[in-house]
This record gives structure tokens, sequence and C-alpha cells, in this order.
């Protein structure tokens, strides 16, 4: 079978208490075939780590057709090894088909069609859906997508940073704009590194985590002096041209600072090239072979997979649909029992 080649390559990388939730899926889906005969079209995005995900949906029995492209980063090496294993990929699904549900990054296929609904694993993509009539099932919110957008991520910035030769962070100040899930997951991890960290947020609504300072979004002044005195400028909003108009971007633009994206938009806008960005404005993880580890996005993989049940299983209402607490705690416990990152886990939920 197509999966048992993949799992068996990918078993030599990856320990089973780096994917607990999609190991449980695997052994249990591969047994119950949830999936069998159902044209199922997955398009998170394409790396080693990620095809743990593509096992489970083939092991569920998935017609699986695997999209990559369309703005969304990939490996093409990957999407090779997935074509050399059986498995159907295109960058170009084909206007006229139709599969049963589609798993979607960012709302980048929200015009591929799907006769029962759509699993959406993004916040930004959220904003695709919102006049959908069929139903969508949001992977992003929930508890579950913040091990991977918090631990995960701040994991992946700095890596990012080490591998741009900028590892040491010990006395530096870094900047970081939004303190959402991903923006609390720099801050954690540049805290833990030593650096002085400012959160530029709505002081009123954010609380900063772990030892970090705030500037008010609409204190330009000191957003500035913030930026002008910064080592390092990372934007974690997740919104489009976040940066224009909050302050004096010639500032950013013409000071020492380096500057780092950790999401999936231009956060920065048209008046900071793309050159003066580490990465050319792509996600800095992204210049990783793994941008994010495999122990942090497996339960995030897992809710996205069981999206594809909850969507076929006609007890969503159309428009968009929170995972049940219900399904997310089955996750966790099963991360928490037997996941190497359990101990982070526990660090995240005391906080």
């Amino acid at each position: 079978m197509k999966s048992e080649a993949i799992y068996r390559e990918l078993l030599k990388t990856y320990r089973p208490d780096e994917f607990p939730a999609l190991a449980e899926q695997i052994r249990d889906w591969g047994a119950s075939r949830p999936l069998a005969g159902r044209m199922v079209f997955d398009a998170t995005p394409v790396f080693r780590n990620t095809m743990m995900k593509h096992v489970a949906l083939l092991e569920a029995g998935a017609e699986l057709t695997v999209g990559f492209g369309r703005g969304i980063p990939y490996d093409p090496a990957v999407v090779g090894r997935l074509r050399e294993s059986g498995v159907r990929v295109t960058d170009d699904p084909l206007p006229g088909e139709l599969y049963d549900v589609v798993l979607d990054c960012a709302g980048a296929n929200a015009g591929v069609r799907a006769k029962y609904g759509y699993v959406e694993l993004t916040r930004s993509g959220m904003y695709r859906y919102r006049d959908c009539g069929q139903p969508v099932f949001l992977a992003d919110e929930g508890r579950i997508k913040e091990i991977e957008t918090a631990l995960g991520t701040g994991d992946g910035f700095r890596r990012g940073m080490a591998r741009f030769g900028y590892g040491d962070f010990s006395g530096r100040r870094i900047v970081v704009f939004g303190c959402g899930k991903v923006g609390s997951g720099v801050v954690l991890y540049a805290a833990e590194g030593g650096a002085e960290v400012i959160v530029v947020d709505d002081a009123e609504k954010v609380k900063p985590p772990f030892g970090a300072s705030i500037v008010d979004l609409s204190d330009r002044a000191g957003i500035e002096k913030a930026v002008a005195d910064a080592w390092c400028v990372v934007c974690a909003t997740g919104i489009r041209g976040a940066l224009c108009g909050r302050f004096d971007l010639s500032i950013l633009v013409n000071g020492p600072a380096l500057i780092a994206n950790m999401g999936v938009e231009d956060e920065f806008g048209p008046e900071v090239p793309a050159e003066r960005v580490l990465n050319a404005k792509s996600p800095l993880n992204f210049v990783l072979e793994e941008p994010t580890h495999l122990k942090y996005i497996d339960p995030t993989m897992a809710l996205d997979n069981y999206g594809a049940l909850e969507v076929l299983g006609g007890a969503l209402a159309p428009g968009l649909n929170r995972p049940s607490k219900v399904l997310e705690e089955k996750i966790l416990n099963t991360v928490r029992a037997a996941g190497s990152v359990a101990p982070e886990l526990e660090r995240m939920e005391r906080r």
C-alpha cells in the first residue's frame, strides 16, 4: 500500500512519541477505514513531517489528492516522493472536479468544489470562508493549534534566526508586533534565550507573557523608539500590511535592526523591501528543512484530519464551526500521555 512505504520511511526519522495523535489515527483508522472511498483534497503545506498526516488519511481509506503551491510553501522533493509512492499530487485542481471534503490552508483552495464541506487549517484562511454556505471546520479555533503556533513557531523562530547566524539572543532587545498565539511563542523563546522583549499590541487587552513589556498600538512615539533601539523586529500579527501607518517605517527600513516575519502574510507592506527582511518576507521558519518540528504540529494535523470526519458526519451547521472541547481533549490526552512535547505543553498551560 502507498501508506506503508511512506510510513516505513518516516519511521527512520521520527520516533512514535513525536507523533502520538497521528500514530493513534494510523492505528485506529487502519482498522476502521472511516474515509473509505471518500475523495479528499488535502492542501496542508507539503513537507517531510506533514507526510505523516497523509499516511493517516490513506490508512483511513481516503482517495487522496495532495494539493501544493498556490502561495503555500512546500518542499519539491517531498512532492516528488509522494508522486513516486503513487499519491496523486497537483498544483492546479481541475475546475470541474468535485471532492467529498477539502482540507485547506490559508483559504488558497476555497474555490475547489466540495460536496460536503471544508476544513481550514489557519486563522488567516478563515476569512475566505465567512460566507460559505457549507460546513467549515476551523482547526485553528481551539486550544490545540496553540501547541503549533506558540511552541512550534516560537521554536522555529529560534532555529530560523540561528540558521542566519543570529542565534545568540542574550542581552539583545527584540520587538514583537502581535502577542497572539504566534507572537507569544516568539516572546517565550526570545525571553528564554536571554533577550529583553517588547511587545507591540493593544495594552488594554493584552498582558504580555514571560516578563515582556508592552507598547500600545496607538503609541506612535513609543513604537518608533522601541524599533529604533531594537536588535530585531518581528511581525507576528497575521494581518497583511499590519505595520502600515502605525509609525514611520523609514526608521525600520533605514535602521540597523534585523527584521523577521513569522506570519504567512506580508505584514510590513510595500514600504519595506523584501530584501530588507530575513527570508525575503516569507515566514522565517520556512528557511528550515522542517519549519516546525513534528512534535508540535502532530496535534494540529490530527485535529485537521478529524475535521474531515466531522464534515462528513453531517452534524456541523453551514458556516464556520469550532472544534468541540471533547474532541480537543481526546487529542490532548493522547499527547499528554505519550508525546515528547508533554512537558512543554504543561508549561504553556500553566502560564
